[in-house]
């Protein structure tokens, strides 16, 4: 009866460290994915265009996307993304990613991916709980440079635009084949209990204290133009 008792203290005890545990894990990723950015906006001749940011309807990232394991299919990229509203960015919803050539395009590196909604369409995917690139979703290695030059229909050739960074290096990345779906079990966990990924990602949940840092740079990074 001693160690059953002693195993009930036990348990009881791990639960609430468990949960700090995927909190922190979860925490660390929305820091993960706020340096991501402003790395990649560092470097201005790798940066993402304006005119890409100040028209971007939804920001994902996808931090540490790979390292070596997707080869195997038993590994997952794990984001974030957060979309425009009417009064700001919304607070986050958290993805995850699955394709398994990614290992042998990139040679198993440690890579970290942006991905940008430039319409609607790529609005609706991104809110949606799943869906496949390649199939219904497409998207496209986006262009660099701070001020680099747009073609007058480039909002309609794709629905999603990405960029890439691995160790320092700056490449496009194929994500042909890749399933992008909503991780609820992180969203409720995040924020306590059951919302749709169309109602943070519309703004009509408000965002966690823990989410602001990773906003505020979103929104320092993708400020909609004053000609708008």
């Amino acid at each position: 009866m001693k160690k059953i008792l002693a195993l009930v203290c036990v348990a009881g005890l791990s639960a609430p460290a468990f949960a700090a545990t995927n909190m922190a894990t979860l925490n660390a990723r929305l820091e993960a994915a706020r340096t991501t950015i402003q790395q990649i906006e560092a470097t201005p001749d790798h940066s993402i265009p304006m005119q890409i940011t100040e028209n971007a309807t939804c920001v994902g990232v996808v931090p540490g996307l790979i390292k070596g394991a997707f080869i195997l299919g038993g590994e997952r990229g794990q984001g974030v993304v957060t979309c425009r509203t009417g009064h700001g960015w919304s607070a986050p919803v958290f993805i995850q990613m699955t394709g398994a050539s990614w290992g042998l395009q990139i040679g198993g590196q440690s890579t970290d991916l942006v991905l940008v909604a430039v319409n609607q369409k790529g609005f609706q995917d991104l809110i949606n709980s799943k869906f496949k690139i390649g199939a219904g979703a497409s998207a496209a290695a986006g262009p660099v440079g701070r001020n680099a030059q747009m073609a007058t229909n480039w909002k309609m050739q794709s629905e999603l635009l990405t960029w890439s960074r691995s160790k320092g290096l700056f490449a496009g990345i194929d994500l042909n084949g890749t399933v992008v779906a909503q991780n609820q079990d992180a969203d409720n966990l995040f924020y306590h209990s059951h919302h749709t990924p169309d109602q943070i990602l519309k703004g009509e949940v408000l965002p966690p204290a823990s989410a602001r840092p990773f906003l505020r740079t979103v929104a320092q990074y993708f400020r909609t133009s004053t000609a708008h």
